[in-house]
């Protein structure tokens, strides 16, 4: 019986190889990037391989956007520019992809309570459905939106690392750069391509003007975590010592390892009459330094609101990979449901240690750690 030979059939042209092997090669580099920014590169917002990475993503993303709106317009008529036209789109879609890829590593570290984690999971949306975004990158408005969107957050943290300094101010310079920047790449393609951008431009204004809108109302409801500060390590404990090396060594409660993954408070016995302290380790860039709060909260059961009963404050300086460390305490605690909420003087909120207090009549075992 003569062996039949079968050969994988060969794409006509870089359009038809692009439809085949889309569904495969997509995911794989979805994944293989969302990996490389997580474990590799993107390991500090405020080291030069991170800039540049994100750097290249953005420049990348204009120059497709401009190619593909300058052959869809007609002025392009070079053979070897028509020839990767088809793969334009894809172009993009990957630059897009590692944006969106690398702001969920950066924002997720940083997003330290419930209401920040809603605005992750919004970005962690955008890199899943960028895998189906490929038609839609053809779009004027489309790109110029979704290009607006990721300057944006992109200058949200790169100006405070770049100035060092953070805040309101840096917030609102950051949504004026981003703007002039959009404008700059609009004037552009009403050079290489004016009928689609005449055409689009009330549409793309209308998308730029809510895309700024929703954003600031985001980051003054304290829905964006704030970059490029982050909550690395916080805690509360029952003694602290500094050591003449600069640790510090934590006496707390023996708590389970999977408490900490878990949406509950911890659990605080105190003696009568003792108090407590919180610990935070809060990451910041080199050269920045910053004032941080804590301010304690104690939950009211008949009013059904959070009593402020202390705030606490000290300034933070960045470089340290594991974080400024500082703490603070408050004695005679009331049993009942507390809360720490670390935040900025502006109000953002870094992140939020949370337990219940219990009153008991014998110590608890304590365990050290050392931070």
């Amino acid at each position: 019986m003569a062996m039949i030979r079968r050969y994988l059939p060969i794409p006509k042209d870089l359009s038809q190889l692009i439809l085949w092997y889309e569904r495969y090669i997509s995911p794989l580099s979805l994944l293989a990037g969302f990996i490389a920014d997580n474990f590799i590169l993107l390991k500090r917002v405020d080291v030069w391989e991170s800039e540049i990475l994100l750097f290249f993503y953005l420049s990348l993303a204009a120059i497709g956007i401009v190619l593909l709106n300058a052959v869809e317009s007609g002025r392009v008529r070079h053979l070897r520019v028509l020839a990767i036209a088809p793969i334009l789109p894809v172009v993009a879609q990957f630059a897009f992809g590692g944006l969106f890829s690398a702001f969920v590593s950066l924002y997720s570290r940083s997003a330290a309570f419930v209401g920040t984690w809603i605005f992750v999971a919004a970005l962690v949306v955008l890199l899943l459905g960028n895998e189906r975004f490929r038609k839609l990158y053809v779009r004027f408005s489309f790109q110029i939106s979704l290009y607006f969107f990721a300057l944006f957050l992109f200058l949200i943290f790169f100006l405070p690392v770049v100035l060092h300094k953070i805040g309101t101010q840096m917030f609102l310079l950051s949504g004026l750069i981003a703007i002039l920047c959009i404008s700059l790449l609009l004037l552009v393609l009403s050079r290489v391509s004016p009928e689609i951008e005449r055409r689009e431009r009330t549409r793309s204004a209308r998308s730029i003007a809510v895309i700024w809108f929703v954003i600031t109302a985001l980051y003054f409801s304290n829905a964006i975590p704030p970059l490029p500060l982050a909550l690395k390590d916080a805690g509360v404990y029952h003694g602290v010592t500094h050591l003449s090396d600069g640790t510090y060594v934590t006496q707390g409660e023996n708590h389970q390892w999977y408490e900490a993954f878990l949406p509950v408070a911890a659990t605080y016995h105190a003696l009568p009459g003792e108090g407590a302290l919180v610990f935070t380790s809060v990451f910041a860039p080199t050269g920045l330094s910053t004032q941080i709060l804590h301010v304690w909260q104690w939950y009211d059961p008949v009013s059904k609101a959070w009593i402020t009963r202390n705030t606490l404050s000290f300034t933070i300086s960045g470089g340290r990979d594991g974080g400024y460390r500082g703490y603070s305490r408050t004695f005679n605690l009331t049993p009942g449901k507390w809360r720490v909420n670390v935040v900025l003087p502006s109000g953002s909120v870094i992140g939020r240690v949370s337990f219940e207090v219990i009153t008991t009549e014998s110590s608890v075992e304590l365990k050290t750690t050392n931070h």
